[in-house]
């Protein structure tokens, strides 16, 4: 059985691949296995407490994610000023007397605007008299990717099975794939992952391509850009895919 929820795009998304640095802020065109996980096991946090969100961390990790995305994306291209730490330690930069750790300066950033809604359907491969509220989960999600990235949930359902429209976003590494769309490297959840390797209070490192740790898989989008500049991309479903 498969959860289905619909997200309403409030702001511009933006989610930099799991090798990317601060200052190079390319994004991907989708959320991620890893930031809907995680974004269920924070709002499981937040409503049913600590412990049952490590009780229940298992399940979350295994889960199978597939997405529909709307049919045109616009990927929007800018640079923005940040702070950024001295390397060589405080100092005042702007003659003021005042000396500071932190400095500013430029970074590129890139931001998408879904022209429509998203569904995310979620599947538990296990079937336990434990089960998780997978539905209420969902529906208490405010922001995928980066923060800042609100969505807001409009309405979820079941189904037997996902139609062809959505893309699986963690598939078995043996299924076959079409080469004419968008590649995108998207993490998930190793198979060996703990909830003390998620809490980013434990001090356990997150190792990337690690089984206790992020896990990054290429996944082909049925999207190709039809229209660019120097400062957007526009990206257009591609019809039979």
């Amino acid at each position: 059985m498969w959860y289905v929820a619909k997200f309403n795009s409030t702001s511009l998304f933006s989610l930099r691949p799991y090798n990317a640095t601060t200052s190079g802020g390319k994004t991907l065109i989708t959320p991620t296995p890893y930031a809907v996980k995680m974004a269920m096991l924070d709002v499981a946090i937040r409503i049913y407490g600590l412990e049952r969100g490590k009780l229940w961390f298992p399940r979350l990790r295994d889960l199978k994610i597939a997405i529909n995305l709307p049919p045109l994306i616009i990927v929007n291209n800018t640079f923005i000023k940040i702070l950024r730490p001295h390397k060589s330690g405080p100092r005042d930069i702007f003659g003021t007397g005042l000396v500071g750790p932190m400095g500013n300066t430029i970074a590129y950033r890139e931001l998408v605007h879904f022209g429509g809604p998203l569904w995310i359907a979620i599947k538990d491969n296990l079937n336990s008299k434990d089960d998780i509220p997978i539905d209420l989960l969902l529906a208490q999600i405010h922001y995928l990717g980066k923060r800042g990235g609100f969505m807001q949930f409009e309405y979820g359902k079941q189904m037997e099975d996902v139609n062809a429209s959505y893309t699986y976003l963690n598939p078995d590494p043996s299924e076959t794939f079409k080469v004419n769309g968008v590649l995108q490297m998207l993490d998930d959840c190793g198979p060996r992952m703990t909830f003390f390797h998620a809490d980013i209070y434990s001090g356990k490192s997150l190792a990337i391509n690690k089984p206790t740790g992020r896990v990054a898989q290429p996944v082909i989008l049925p999207f190709q850009p039809v229209r660019s500049s120097n400062s957007f991309t526009l990206y257009k479903r591609i019809d039979n895919f």
